[in-house]
């Protein structure tokens, strides 16, 4: 059976990263289809356009961190997202997309169609 991909473009402009970031992984795994089915992948591209322009609620521009472990030792690592922001905002949409979708092998091509234009 062949999936007809649409792609959809979002404009990132003033919206809230974290419901931005829903409404990605919605679209990206399909359940916005009425075909939708979970074993099978037939979510739609998504375009993000503006990623630079997202607005941030509270405080957690500059409280929030992301962390990794180097698997050694006190090998915790800690970077303020407002680093992470200011080199690349696309990364910041991207790990919060990341965490919304399923934690399995289907992850990697669904992130595979989220795609950025400045």
């Amino acid at each position: 059976m062949i999936v007809k991909r649409n792609h959809i473009q979002i404009d990132a402009t003033e919206q809230a990263v974290g419901r931005l970031a829903a409404r990605i992984a919605k679209i990206l795994r399909g359940k916005n289809k009425a075909s939708f089915d979970p074993c099978r992948d037939e979510g739609d591209c998504v375009v993000v356009l503006n990623a630079g322009k997202v607005k941030f609620t509270g405080r957690k521009f500059v409280q929030k961190d992301y962390y990794h472990h180097t698997m050694h030792p006190g090998g915790i690592k800690r970077v303020p997202m407002k680093k992470v922001f200011e080199k690349d905002p696309c990364e910041v949409i991207k790990r919060a997309v990341i965490g919304m979708l399923p934690k399995n092998n289907q992850r990697v091509g669904l992130m595979k169609r989220l795609i950025f234009k400045k």
